[in-house]
């Protein structure tokens, strides 16, 4: 029996429920309703490109619609929960909406957790199907699945995207495959024209992107999932000449709704699906499906700023927007993007919780690169607090606050997390250090809530320090993080990936920011060279990690810095 919808999430207040409905901004249609009636009306253009694999808006919807009657036939039915764990491709695209066309509800996994993560969210969810690939980069995804079956509850299905299978495995490429004959794919359309989800509930599970504990389930409901990729689209300017290339992990909000595979999907445009975000396939795809659109970190972004330096053949030049998100965008990398990839930089802070900003494509190139964007709704509501929830004064930085018609008012059963996450009257803390810029109207990110350095009780802030840094030549990439001191509380320490043929020194950091008129302050104290910065699952910089191990080696050294 299907659990009931709204169990184990927090509603909405009907005013503003009312209020939403009234402005627009919820329709009423499940997610299905609103792609299904976009490839009614473009059913020949292509919608999805995946190597070889090309599928028109008439093929992809008539897989989902019997993917969906497939999965029903094994009884994963509305409100049944399914671990999607697959890496980039037409697999990916072709389950989510299946799942989203029948109710079935996605858990949107990534390709690089483990057995750690995937069996507290199998459970969690109460899951009864997990979807991966066989063997992904060495590992072997399809064994791991099988465990997870004899060690969580309810956990019976094993779908893989693989050539060859193990016993008990299903063929996930046969569930989400073309229709047997005509009959097949009428007969599914009609079952789920005539049944589609109601546009109340739970859409997706989507994870948050917390440097703590593990991942925490955001339930997004088909109202304001759908009003969260359309709004996107219509603020980044996507149509139906669009052509997006994602090449980030498909299950992060980033590339999904933001706008992303599904904003795309939902005016007619292309998507080309890529599981690798390394310069040269990405350049090539670029060229040879004239990308359009394209979503980056910003350590991506660099990679590609320093490829098409070392090669300025490369063809991109239909590239017209290159949105970078996910991270805070080094101000001095921002500028560099336009006249080297010969595109409009998109700042797009935003988070799995629900608030999306974005730069405004009409604005300076200098405004896109040095601020973080403004909400995309009008129906988002912003608050900049100090330490007693109280509004800062104007230009000053403040801990963000948001709520709206796409920003859910608590975590999927997580009472614990809710109570510190929401305010009472359904504010969500993000975590986020911002202010807001007087002349753009534009929020400018600080820095996190624990990534303030306090060194003596002057507080630091982390962005900062990296911002300067990254003006080096001799500087690839950098984490300032606080280190441990007894007198002061805190000093700054720095993590730095080198460029290539590049050794920097503390002496030439401490120069460089000297002769630049830096608060001695805000000066680094310790340096660690690196070949790679640690990261979360969610691909962030794991600021969490980098203090453990700087206290690590402190304590290892007897020493203070």
């Amino acid at each position: 029996m299907a659990r009931p919808v709204a169990e184990g999430t927090t509603p909405w207040p009907e005013a503003y429920v009312a209020r939403y409905v009234q402005a627009g901004y919820w329709e009423g249609k499940s997610f299905g309703e609103h792609l299904w009636e976009q490839a009614d009306r473009t059913p020949d253009a292509v919608a999805v490109v995946d190597g070889d694999v090309r599928l028109t808006y008439r093929q992809l919807t008539a897989r989902a619609d019997c993917a969906a009657s497939r999965l029903a036939d094994r009884g994963i039915v509305a409100d049944e929960r399914v671990v999607v764990q697959l890496p980039n491709g037409w697999e990916f695209v072709v389950l989510t909406l299946a799942c989203l066309r029948a109710g079935v509800i996605p858990v949107m996994a990534l390709p690089a957790h483990r057995r750690h993560e995937l069996a507290y969210l199998a459970a969690h969810s109460e899951a009864v199907a997990i979807a991966v690939p066989g063997v992904l980069r060495g590992f072997d995804h399809e064994a791991m699945a099988h465990e997870l079956v004899g060690e969580v509850d309810g956990l019976r299905h094993v779908l893989v995207a693989a050539d060859e299978l193990r016993p008990g495995s299903e063929d996930l490429r046969a569930i989400c495959g073309p229709s047997g004959d005509a009959e097949e794919a009428r007969a599914a359309r009609t079952r789920w024209d005539a049944a589609p989800p109601d546009s109340r509930s739970v859409a997706v599970f989507l994870l948050s992107g917390g440097t703590t504990g593990l991942p925490k389930l955001i339930a997004r409901t088909h109202d304001d999932y759908a009003y969260n990729a359309k709004r996107s689209g219509q603020v980044c300017g996507f149509d139906s000449s669009t052509v997006y290339l994602g090449t980030l992990p498909a299950s992060h909000n980033f590339p999904l709704a933001c706008p992303g595979i599904l904003g795309t999907l939902m005016v007619g445009g292309r998507v080309v699906m890529l599981p690798s975000s390394e310069p040269v396939r990405a350049f090539a795809w670029i060229k040879q499906e004239q990308v359009t659109h394209a979503a980056v970190v910003p350590a991506v972004a660099q990679r590609w700023l320093d490829h098409q330096q070392q090669n300025p053949s490369e063809d991109i030049a239909s590239l017209r927007v290159l949105q970078v998100g996910g991270a805070r965008l080094a101000d001095e990398v921002g500028r560099r993007i336009p006249k080297a990839l010969g595109c409009k930089l998109q700042q797009v802070f935003g988070m799995a919780e629900g608030l999306l900003n974005y730069t405004r494509l009409d604005e300076s190139d200098e405004v896109a690169a040095t601020t973080q964007g403004r909400p995309m709704s009008d129906g988002d509501e912003v608050m900049l607090v100090d330490e007693l929830d109280q509004p800062v004064a104007e230009g000053q930085p403040g801990s963000l606050l948001t709520r709206g018609p796409y920003t859910p008012r608590g975590y999927y059963r997580a009472d614990e997390q809710n109570a510190k996450a929401f305010t009472a009257d359904g504010w969500y803390r993000s975590g986020d250090i911002c202010r807001l810029d007087p002349v753009s109207g534009n929020l400018i990110v600080e820095g996190r809530d624990k990534d303030m350095i306090n060194r003596g009780g002057e507080k630091i802030s982390a962005e900062e320090v990296e911002n300067l840094l990254y003006r080096m030549p001799s500087v690839a990439q950098v984490a300032a993080v606080a280190m441990p001191d007894p007198r002061l509380g805190e000093r700054v320490c720095v993590y730095v990936v080198p460029r290539p043929g590049h050794r920097p020194t503390l002496e030439a950091i401490r120069a460089f920011m000297e002769a630049d008129g830096v608060a001695t302050y805000k000066i680094p104290e310790r340096l660690v060279v690196v070949e790679e910065i640690a990261t979360t699952k969610v691909g962030k910089i794991d600021k969490k990690a980098l203090r453990a191990d700087i206290a690590n080696r402190m304590a290892a050294e007897g020493s203070v810095v």
